[in-house]
């Protein structure tokens, strides 16, 4: 075949060899099929071969040691006890930690992930110990730290209708581990009414209230109840919250609120004393914020157990 060159001249182009066509399209396809999967298998080949640098085993010479290195903010399955039905569902916020010796510069936080998700799908309470300890042996480390905070529900009746509802109240675990010495810490936190004594004693009409946010965090010497805790808590304030009331409940919850007036003072102080009574119970804090009606401000009041 001809053709023209650009000087003028005439010279003859080759025809491609047979069979050269269907090799070229051969190479153009290598990164399909069959080829592909032998080249993705020589990859992993030559990447296990090639050792990766381990940054965080680094050594550190700033001589400081970390208290608490770790995740926070992760969130997973839990598996609580429920005093009303077994067990309850729900999805804590998690955070894991571990000390971390001066001579290093930094820990592995995947391994955080891969403690966690060794125990299954879903964390039950009892696993809590053998994740402690889990931490310890995967980074080598004196301590571990676990937090999980979590909503937590209830199924209330109104008082006077009886209409079922459910509430949500907040729980929250603090467990470590020293080498083999377990520490546990219970926190609940409950909403309530509390109803103004001096605005009772003064003003021709009415009370104004308030509703409040009881903390507590308590140790015990075994497992106390979340709902024990929300008991204790909502039976100290002026009145209780619902997430339902008819007409007939909101005047029972009002007058109950107006006949018994409590200060956060007071508040605090009804909560310690049934602490004080509980046979398990062997530290406490309790706290109480009070989201004022006529003020912007909020009165707080703590008490703790020495």
């Amino acid at each position: 075949m001809f053709e023209a060159s650009e000087n003028g001249s005439i010279r003859l182009r080759r025809r491609p060899a047979r069979g050269t066509a269907k090799a070229r399209a051969k190479l153009l396809n290598l990164g399909n099929g069959s080829a592909q999967v032998g080249l993705k298998k020589a990859n992993h080949a030559l990447v296990a071969l090639v050792k990766l640098h381990d940054k965080q085993s680094e050594p550190d010479h700033r001589e400081l040691r970390i208290k608490k290195v770790g995740v926070r903010g992760l969130r997973f399955p839990i598996q609580v006890r429920d005093k009303a039905r077994a067990v309850q569902n729900t999805v804590a916020t998690i955070g894991m930690f571990v000390d971390l010796p001066k001579e290093f510069k930094g820990t592995h936080m995947s391994r955080f992930i891969e403690v966690l998700n060794a125990h299954g799908n879903v964390i039950h309470v009892e696993n809590i110990t053998d994740i402690l300890y889990a931490m310890q042996a995967k980074f080598q480390a004196a301590t571990s730290h676990l937090e999980i905070e979590f909503p937590y529900f209830m199924v209330k009746r109104a008082p006077v209708t009886g209409k079922e509802s459910v509430m949500d109240y907040l729980a929250r675990f603090d467990a470590a581990a020293c080498h083999k010495e377990i520490f546990f810490l219970l926190t609940v936190k409950a909403n309530v009414t509390t109803l103004c004594p001096c605005s009772k004693a003064i003003a021709a009409y009415g009370a104004h209230n308030q509703r409040s946010e009881v903390t507590v965090q308590i140790r015990s010497r075994k497992a106390v109840w979340i709902e024990d805790l929300i008991a204790i808590i909502e039976s100290s304030a002026s009145s209780e919250l619902y997430a339902l009331l008819k007409r007939e409940d909101e005047k029972a919850v009002t007058e109950r609120a107006y006949d018994n007036p409590v200060f956060v003072e007071d508040l605090v102080r009804n909560v310690a004393l049934k602490l004080n009574a509980h046979p398990d119970v062997t530290w406490y804090k309790v706290e109480a914020e009070n989201q004022e009606s006529i003020h912007n401000h909020n009165a707080y009041a703590c008490i703790e157990k020495s």
